[in-house]
């Protein structure tokens, strides 16, 4: 693996879309007791589900660290690779390589800088040494030459592309001050056409309320395919959700993409508010002798943040199986919405729809937990 000062842009590199075609899959064992509750036990069982789901149509490598290597190799089927790798938290999406590739189907990564989510201005804990160390390991894992953009704070949740020139970002996260203050909107735009090679940036003002990534755009809206888009709706003009929505619709029916085509938008609508409960929050350690969550506390709830494996969209669902109380009802009934949507969009992909409360309550959801390998020609050694 080499260390390159050069752009992907410069190089003939791009970042796929994620409806490409995939080689595998990355994902990272949970253990952090201030992000997964009692222990990050049924976590772990999501993060099994969600893992075998991926691995039935594509490659999936899981790492974790040295005192959970066991018990992840142990939880998983034999078919997913497990490998020993040190990191902060599980959130292979924000700190794994954004993975690039050129017309002859070489791989190489970008290795942004990682300071969880706004560093000591609003990150949400620290260190983040391990986590911003991964994506060279990562790199070199796979035998793929990484680029060095060491000097620009970025996550790969808050970036989605369509692999034919067009981005699509939020200010709220990309502008936010913990990340790259020193750098203008245009300059960000810049930066990430080179790295990302494309030509074009759709920028949306919000994400999803509350989402404390400052609003990462895989949680509000991301490409089907291109010139299309699912965005998280609803139609209660009363939750402060529907003003955000109605702001990046405006956007997105009034703009193109890199081709000149326009945007058609497909609403994906949010369950009822997901609030954390108090026994869950029990189950939380403190971090820095603060609680990491507030019973009551309403969590980033969205459909928008699924996976697309090569023969899957493994998606969140929200309703407790067997529970039958209101709520879990209305749950399951925009579970089964949400699920009807993505079929429709997807007709040639399985939909796969897994519990995922107890990943939401770490911070994120499916899409958060997940980095997907392009198909690539680069040879393992």
């Amino acid at each position: 693996m080499q260390i390159l000062h050069t752009t992907p842009a410069a190089d003939g590199f791009s970042m796929p879309a994620e409806y490409s075609p995939h080689y595998g899959c990355i994902l990272i064992w949970p253990e952090r007791s201030d992000s997964w509750q009692f222990g990050a036990y049924a976590a772990r069982k999501a993060f099994v589900e969600i893992a075998s789901a991926i691995a039935e149509s594509e490659a999936v490598t899981v790492c974790a660290g040295y005192s959970q290597y066991n018990n992840a190799r142990q939880a998983l089927p034999s078919h997913i690779r497990v490998v020993e790798m040190s990191s902060n938290d599980s959130w292979a999406r924000d700190y794994a390589p954004t993975f690039v590739t050129n017309a002859e189907g070489e791989l190489r990564g970008i290795n942004w800088y990682f300071n969880a989510w706004g560093g000591l201005t609003d990150g949400l804990y620290f260190p983040w040494d391990k986590d911003n160390a991964m994506a060279n390991k990562l790199c070199d894992l796979y035998d793929a030459d990484a680029y060095d953009a060491q000097d620009f704070v970025l996550e790969g949740g808050s970036i989605h592309v369509d692999g034919e020139g067009t981005a699509i970002v939020t200010e709220n996260c990309l502008l936010s001050k913990g990340r790259n203050p020193e750098l203008s909107k245009q300059e960000i735009t810049d930066k990430l056409k080179e790295y990302l090679g494309v030509s074009k940036v759709i920028w949306l003002k919000y994400g999803i309320y509350q989402d404390e990534t400052n609003e990462h755009v895989d949680n509000i809206c991301c490409f089907v395919k291109p010139g299309h888009v699912v965005l998280a709706w609803t139609d209660d003009e009363n939750d402060p959700q529907y003003a955000m929505s109605k702001h990046c619709l405006d956007i997105l029916s009034n703009e193109t993409d890199a081709k000149g085509r326009p945007i058609t938008v497909h609403k994906l609508y949010i369950p009822e508010p997901v609030c954390i409960t108090a026994e869950e929050c029990e189950g939380l350690d403190n971090m820095d002798f603060e609680p990491t969550r507030t019973a009551g506390e309403r969590l980033a709830a969205s459909y928008v943040n699924f996976y697309i494996a090569n023969n899957a969209i493994v998606m969140p669902g929200f309703a407790k199986p067997g529970a039958t109380d209101p709520l879990n009802l209305s749950y399951a009934a925009s579970d089964a919405k949400a699920k009807m949507t993505l079929a429709k969009l997807f007709p040639e992909r399985k939909i796969v729809q897994i519990y995922a409360r107890d990943i939401l309550i770490g911070g994120g959801n499916i899409h958060c937990i997940t980095q997907q390998i392009p198909k690539f020609i680069n040879k393992c050694r």
